[in-house]
């Protein structure tokens, strides 16, 4: 069976291990010692690596895992300048993980935004669901922030993840949650279904477990970033900002600028 676990990194990152208890790929390693410890304890041959985007936080583990497993791929978005990657990765292409009983292949999706390369991977069918693993563009109940792209870039990207199926599960690299339902509850101070997930989240971190992975169903009740055209949230955002939002991407950019002053 395939085991989806997040490694925790740092103070709020998380690095998300796939593994069948042989071959493990993982994604996004900010810090190599978590890595290699998980993979000592559980006995797996790291046997690839996934890059979302440059970030130091990101990106950091990489010398330290390479240099140990020189072989090993390493998959990057090709827009950017990422040290030891190996192999460069554009919009719609294919990456396979091979594990013992199956085979994934993994579609790459350009996200600009966050960063002007940053890409996602989603995998359509695996045991465990539609699989997406989407580096710092969609976080439960919030977004990245915009640090070389722009709003309508990012509302776009946002929109290409929406699309996927509402059963996808959403491998966020960030425990930003509580804060994120935080802005979602000012912006939406009626939403039960933001009320009631909060609920679920501050129990998951009382014990200290993750509140990901999340799904686009969820995601798609409670998030604001994936919900900029309904009237309570255009309401909110005049009300907020002094002037109704003229399209979807003024919405967006409103409430990502609210967001960021929160």
């Amino acid at each position: 069976m395939l085991t989806l676990h997040p490694i925790p990194a740092f103070t709020d990152n998380y690095i998300w291990c796939l593994h069948d208890g042989n071959k493990a790929y993982v994604v996004d390693p900010g810090q190599a010692q978590p890595v290699l410890k998980y993979l000592e304890q559980q006995k797996l041959e790291l046997a690839g690596i996934l890059i979302t985007h440059h970030h130091w936080d990101h990106v950091s583990g990489l010398p330290d895992l390479s240099n140990l497993a020189p072989n090993v791929p390493i998959w990057y978005p090709k827009q950017e300048d990422i040290s030891h990657g190996n192999h460069p990765l554009t919009d719609a292409d294919t990456i396979q993980l091979e594990f013992q009983s199956c085979k994934l292949q993994f579609k790459v999706i350009l996200l600009p935004g966050h960063t002007l390369g940053h890409i996602a991977y989603f995998c359509t069918e695996t045991e465990l669901g539609p699989l997406l693993f989407c580096g710092d563009t969609l976080f439960s109940a919030g977004c990245g922030r915009l640090f070389e792209g722009s709003p309508e870039q990012m509302h776009t990207s946002l929109s290409k993840l929406a699309a996927l199926p509402d059963t996808t599960l959403v491998c966020c690299t960030h425990e930003y949650t509580q804060s994120n339902l935080k802005f979602a509850l000012a912006v939406e101070p009626h939403n039960k279904d933001v009320q009631e997930h909060g609920k679920k989240v501050e129990k998951l971190r009382q014990q200290e477990l993750p509140s990901l992975p999340t799904t686009l169903a969820t995601e798609k009740m409670i998030n604001p970033f994936l919900r900029v055209e309904i009237e309570p949230i255009l309401n909110s955002l005049e009300e907020n900002c002094g002037s109704r939002p003229t399209s979807p991407v003024d919405s967006f950019a409103k409430l990502r600028a609210w967001k960021d002053s929160f």
